[in-house]
């Protein structure tokens, strides 16, 4: 059994609250120790974009032994058109350390179902959106049995469609991700990644869009990354304690003065409740 396990907070924490989603490079064995004891909210090996076709199979290899040895993660597969795809989720059915599956390019609900019937029934599947095709059918993707969240692959998806890098520019794309997710019943949908060499001030504007577009998570290329990443994308300072006033408050209430009191104590209620999940609430 591998000392190497992840990080026990990050460990503990639903996936379907993860803020940061570190890809690793499945090629780079020597890589993963310091993924699993990162403070990413989840993991993903990368066995697709990351690797060359002529490394698949010793990626694949890598990845297989960290899940039979006492790490944890999310995979991301090859493109279900590639034979890829079926060795992958071949060597990886039944492992103890897998959390679930990343498809990439997915445009189709039926790529969902098909790979989540492949993997062990069941298995979660995160739907990376990558093309205009899978744009459009973000609805029925996030309705698909074994969708579990929806991810934007905004690099891919700006090649496919020519649409600049300015937030303006995504936003249609990121609010049908975000409404598709909400349609399907899902957790929030999952941010494309900030470029690998940004740093602090611009991982947090980045992630300053993702919120305001209702975004709740992000991919992230980098692992010094995550902390920014974390921070962008849980309560802020300013909201707990706000929060904390609002319900301290109503634990001496005796009358409800309007109409937007119950409402802003829902919401109160949830900053504190995401606060203590991500470890915040009481610091």
């Amino acid at each position: 059994m591998s000392d190497q396990l992840r990080n026990k907070r990050a460990l503990a924490l639903p996936a379907r609250l993860s803020r940061s989603w570190l890809f690793v490079n499945a090629s780079k064995p020597e890589l993963f120790p310091s993924g699993q004891t990162s403070d990413a909210d989840s993991i993903i090996f990368d066995l697709e974009a990351a690797v060359p076709d002529d490394q698949k199979d010793t990626a694949r290899a890598n990845v297989v032994t960290a899940l039979e040895d006492g790490m944890v993660g999310w995979v991301r597969v090859n493109n279900t058109w590639t034979h890829h795809w079926e060795e992958d989720l071949d060597a990886l059915s039944g492992l103890p350390g897998l959390r679930g599956i990343m498809l990439p390019n997915t445009e189709e609900p039926e790529q969902v179902t098909l790979t989540s019937i492949r993997a062990g029934v069941g298995m979660p599947i995160l739907a990376l959106i990558e093309t205009a095709l899978g744009l459009e059918n973000a609805t029925r993707i996030a309705s698909a049995a074994g969708t579990f969240r929806l991810a934007f692959g905004v690099n891919d998806f700006r090649k496919d469609t020519g649409i600049g890098d300015d937030p303006v520019a995504l936003a249609y794309a990121r609010s049908r991700l975000v409404i598709a997710s909400r349609v399907g019943g899902l957790a929030g949908a999952i941010d494309g990644p900030s470029s690998p060499g940004a740093g602090k001030s611009a991982v947090s504007s980045d992630c300053a869009w993702t919120m305001k577009m209702g975004m709740t998570g992000k991919l992230v290329l980098s692992e010094s990354q995550v902390p920014y990443v974390n921070n962008g994308l849980a309560p802020s300072e300013e909201d707990r304690a706000w929060a904390r006033e609002m319900l301290e408050e109503a634990e001496h209430a005796d009358v409800i003065t309007d109409g937007s009191y119950l409402p802003r104590i829902a919401r109160a209620e949830k900053i504190a409740d995401l606060a203590d999940s991500y470890g915040l609430w009481k610091s």
